[in-house]
């Protein structure tokens, strides 16, 4: 078999599946994107102000550059910056496009028609601002300020954050905790004490064996984990990826094991099962530092590979076969454990089952596995104490997700509707840098909330679908032209980076660091914003941390020695995790105490009708979500998404390739927008795939309304994961319309 390098692996993620075929008009730009990765050191007459990237959360440090006549050239990385190591991927370079899209929202607006019209005037920033805070002032005096709640993502939020608890409210949640790696983060927590945070500490550059469950890393661009993904590939590391899809990351891999969807748990125990029959798990290790080792024996004795080729239809020789191939490579093996994971409504359960793996092999604080990752403190500027709310989002139902260790965005949605409980309701919104009739599945109930408030505020870039139902809009500016918070994040070794504004902002946008702090002033929380600007708060704060704005202006990043040699555990080294025991539970002592199975078990989900398939959706490398679907420099490399259909499936239906259709789910909603077929066998009989984050229907994003389908349209089957709030979105099923449709249909 030919090897696959570290330059052809890079090559194909950063084109995407197949290369996507870019031989189209348009091409050029995309070439001009991707040549601009690293600085030549040509452009010396370039004039280069750092920033943090606002296209994904990687949040890769780098250098927007000016050309003579003081118009933004490119973006290209830094080079001392652990997350990107001076390369950014496709969506980071195109990061220009953000900045230059003409469609972005350009002022203030409040809305003069129904709610969902889209209709608003323009208006100046102090009316605005004016009627935000009687807005709030209203709530408060009426309900409290805890009616008031805040969905936030992105660096914008954070200012948001400030002003939401300064003013009493700390229902303040991330849509990405229930929709994406909540599960993980529990999960992981009741293994093993701690969670992953961002970026995960998995030591990938040194692994010899990496397992990849439903994990699109590859196609979806984690930037430092993309890079050292490929070293380990040169450097011989196995790669198993377990999918019903062959993936990029399958076709470098040493194992492709297609699994039938929504059966992972089985596999999981199955593997487990191998481990421990066996004796291949890390018996110095497990005796050391775990708990609850016999307990797990005896719950998998059953779970054979035999019992798991029932469910999986995964060859149990395969199974073995991979299962050894981990416990060769221990403790230098990473069960990956992904990052978006609501799927199926046990997904901390199957969460657990990769921790528990990985524990069994010694992986977790070992090179070549997970490292124990450092950040640095630093403080927040000082301002007065903020007020204690009367309730938060854990008195709305305490029953409810009692392990969830941050707030629940569809339980803030259901606590806004009609039927809400009146002594916890929520009765206003701010909406900061997230599109929810996107992100959150069961899009009735969200208009639905939307439609009883008494306040909704929005704040973004673009005019999203969110936008349409706010009844004040705020403008925010491109990352290229605003300061923000400092991005502190977690490493091998502790950093800091910059962001600061390349250009002053386009027509009448402003940074949200200023839209919250003139909100924070209009209310009397004055005592919260004792600084003038944000430079005075940033220059602060970096003099705690021993350097200077003038300083971070000039290099961007700051790299901090770690404080101490405990990136790893050493061998024979005692240790005392997080936990209930003090040790890594193979038995979780937490969620047996709060009802809920201590050990992983597998339950069987439904099954598709005849003639519809599991909606799987994914990533692209060259889109984040639905956010950049508008982007004129990331459309120039893909432009719409398209259905992947089996051969089979595909000469049952009559399809061929290109074919437009309309996807129509159990529920009988139907896709607005028809999607391109695309005829592979490189997804099974049960499933089709497509990448989420098109078929947008707002006719003020030009280049992205229409184009493509909607996969959040059709998610209107959601499992709720009972350990955490998670909202499992894959036991949806569609089948094809040929032709378009005359009207929705609905099932009574």
């Amino acid at each position: 078999m030919k090897k696959t390098t570290r330059r052809s692996f890079l090559k194909t993620t950063a084109l995407g599946v197949g290369a996507l075929a870019l031989a189209k008009p348009g091409i050029s730009l995309a070439k001009r994107a991707l040549n601009s990765v690293s600085d030549s050191g040509s452009d010396i007459n370039l004039k280069r102000f750092p920033t943090y990237c606002e296209v994904c959360f990687w949040k890769c440090a780098g250098w927007t550059h000016l050309d003579g006549n003081g118009e933004v050239q490119k973006v290209i990385g830094n080079d001392d910056d652990p997350n990107c190591n001076g390369r950014l991927c496709p969506r980071g370079t195109g990061g220009v496009g953000q900045y230059s899209d003409n469609d972005r929202l350009k002022r203030p607006m409040i809305r003069t028609g129904e709610r969902g019209s889209g209709e608003f005037k323009e208006v100046s920033w102090s009316e605005a601002i004016d009627y935000v805070a009687q807005k709030m002032s209203a709530i408060k005096e009426k309900h409290g300020a805890e009616s008031l709640a805040l969905f936030q993502h992105g660096s914008g939020g954070d200012h948001f954050k400030h002003l939401y608890k300064a003013f009493g409210s700390k229902n303040i949640t991330k849509p990405s905790f229930a929709q994406c790696l909540g599960p993980r983060e529990v999960g992981f927590i009741n293994t093993f004490g701690a969670g992953l945070s961002s970026p995960e500490p998995t030591d990938l550059r040194n692994t010899d064996c990496l397992v990849l469950i439903g994990n699109h890393l590859g196609e979806n661009m984690h930037n430092g984990h993309v890079q050292e993904m490929s070293d380990a590939i040169d450097r011989g590391a196995s790669i198993i990826t377990v999918d019903p899809r062959f993936s990029t990351a399958a076709s470098k891999s040493k194992f492709w094991l297609p699994i039938k969807p929504a059966t992972d748990i089985a596999l999981l125990l199955a593997w487990i099962n191998v481990i421990i029959t066996e004796e291949l798990y890390d018996k110095d290790y497990v005796a050391r530092y775990t708990y609850g080792f016999e307990q797990l024996k005896a719950h998998v004795q059953d779970k054979t590979p035999e019992w798991a080729y029932g469910i999986t239809t995964l060859n149990p020789n395969d199974i073995r076969k991979t299962a050894r191939e981990m416990a060769k490579a221990a403790p230098a093996v990473i069960i990956h454990p992904g990052r978006h994971v609501t799927w199926y409504g046990d997904d901390t359960q199957r969460l657990r089952a990769m921790a528990i793996l990985n524990a069994l092999l010694g992986s977790w604080g070992r090179r070549g596995g997970f490292y124990f990752p450092e950040k640095l403190k630093v403080p927040d500027y000082p301002s007065a104490k903020y007020p204690k709310p009367k309730w938060t989002w854990k008195d709305i139902d305490p029953e409810k997700y009692k392990l969830a260790p941050l707030s629940v965005s569809n339980q803030i949605i259901d606590a806004s509707l009609p039927e809400a409980d009146e002594e916890h309701k929520i009765r206003g919104w701010f909406v900061v840098g997230t599109n929810l009739i996107k992100t959150i599945p069961n899009r009735e109930n969200t208009i639905k909330a939307i439609n009883e408030l008494e306040f909704i505020g929005v704040v973004d870039t673009m005019p999203a679908e969110i936008v349409k139902y706010a009844d004040v809009v705020f403008p925010e500016c491109s990352y290229l032209e605003r300061y923000d918070m400092l991005r502190v994040s977690q490493h091998r070794e502790p950093n800091i980076a910059l962001r600061m504004p390349a250009k002053k902002p386009k027509w009448d946008s402003k940074p949200a660091w200023w839209m919250a702090r003139e909100i924070g002033l209009k209310l009397g929380l004055n005592d919260y914003y004792r600084w003038s600007n944000i430079e005075e708060m940033l220059d602060w704060q970096l003099s705690q941390a021993g350097t200077s704005l003038a300083e971070m202006k000039t290099v961007g990043v700051k790299n901090y020695p770690r404080p101490y040699n405990d990136m790893y555990l050493r061998y024979g080294e005692d240790m005392e995790f997080n936990t209930n025991t003090g040790k890594i539970e193979l038995y979780s002592t937490e969620m047996a105490a709060m009802g809920y199975d201590p050990l992983p078990n597998y339950t069987k989900h439904d099954d598709p009708d005849y003639g519809y398939y599991r909606l799987i959706y994914g990533r692209a490398p060259m889109h984040t979500f639905g956010r950049t679907a508008n982007n004129p420099n990331l459309t120039d490399l893909m432009d719409e998404n398209n259905v992947w259909v089996n051969p089979k499936v595909a000469t049952e239906f009559g399809l061929s390739n290109n074919q437009k259709v309309w996807l129509k789910n159990q529920d009988g909603v139907v896709s607005s927008f028809p999607i391109k077929v695309r005829i592979t066998e490189r997804i099974g009989l049960h499933s089709v795939y497509m990448v989420h984050g098109f078929g947008h229907n707002n006719p003020k994003l030009t280049r992205a309304h229409g184009r493509g389908a909607s996969d959040s349209e059709l998610i209107t089957r959601v499992k709720v994961d009972p350990i955490m709030g998670g909202t499992g979105m894959r036991e949806n099923f569609v089948t094809f319309l040929t032709e378009k449709p005359i009207k929705m249909e609905v099932k009574s």
